[in-house]
């Protein structure tokens, strides 16, 4: 073989055998082997801003239910919703903004919260709030409707003087000292440590709050988001309950 036609030969040869080396790892039809999973937009409930991070790397909006199914009603686009309590994600349902069946995975009970010290000396839902700063969650957000069923259960008139849109501008008002007591969820108060003081409220075990999570509507990644759901009730439920969060409910 003349000296040109041998070098054509090891070129070719070369080629062959690194073409496949810069490339990504193929199957045996040629397919990628492995795809990268899609970054998944998440609309979720406020009290769940620093666990869900922790279960999953996706990219996060936290803010109070109502407001986000107001945003998903507004066509701002998202993979996945998840609410704090049933009757939003009833309301996401009502206005075609989740597709299929949603799926309950945690829950949540209220406490009432005092700055640490508990300076104004709150015991409880009791006289010991006359003439103190107290703040709650607004009916129509979450912990605002267990709020005013757990007052009603309990027979009391409670006189806030602020209504928040979320639990976690309650927590930053009572740890702030700007209020002398407030109503958020054991997971809140939980995540405050040493910044609250909690007190138990006896009745509100029987009021829990039910999370949910359903897919929303027009989702370029419906497969990965419900796959994100399943991890919520799968490999999540560990992490859920480090951080306080109950088992599903019935």
């Amino acid at each position: 073989m003349k000296p040109v036609a041998v070098i054509m030969c090891l070129l070719l040869l070369s080629a062959c055998a690194g073409g496949g080396a810069t490339g990504a790892p193929t199957s045996a039809v040629g397919v990628p082997s492995s795809a990268e999973a899609p970054k998944l937009t998440v609309f979720a409930a406020a009290s769940l801003t620093e666990v869900l991070p922790k279960i999953s790397d996706q990219t996060y909006s936290f803010d109070g239910s109502a407001s986000l199914v107001d945003q998903l009603k507004a066509g701002a686009p998202a993979d996945v919703f998840v609410s704090a309590d049933k009757p939003n994600m009833d309301k996401a349902i009502a206005a075609g903004v989740v597709t299929g069946t949603p799926t309950q995975f945690a829950s949540n009970v209220l406490v009432l919260v005092t700055p640490a010290g508990n300076p104004a000396k709150v015991t409880g839902l009791d006289a010991s709030l006359d003439g103190k700063k107290l703040v709650v969650c607004a009916v129509g957000v979450p912990c605002g409707n267990a709020t005013a069923k757990l007052a009603a259960q309990l027979g009391l008139t409670l006189k806030p003087v602020s209504e928040e849109t979320k639990v976690t501008d309650v927590l930053g008002k009572v740890s702030s000292g700007e209020a002398d007591a407030g109503l958020v969820y054991a997971t809140d108060a939980r995540r405050a440590g040493d910044q609250v003081v909690t007190i138990q409220v006896p009745g509100s075990e029987k009021l829990p709050n039910t999370y949910w999570a359903a897919v929303v509507k027009g989702s370029k990644h419906a497969d990965a988001a419900a796959g994100f759901i399943s991890t919520l009730t799968g490999e999540g439920r560990q992490t859920l309950a480090d951080h306080g969060f109950g088992e599903p409910i019935g």
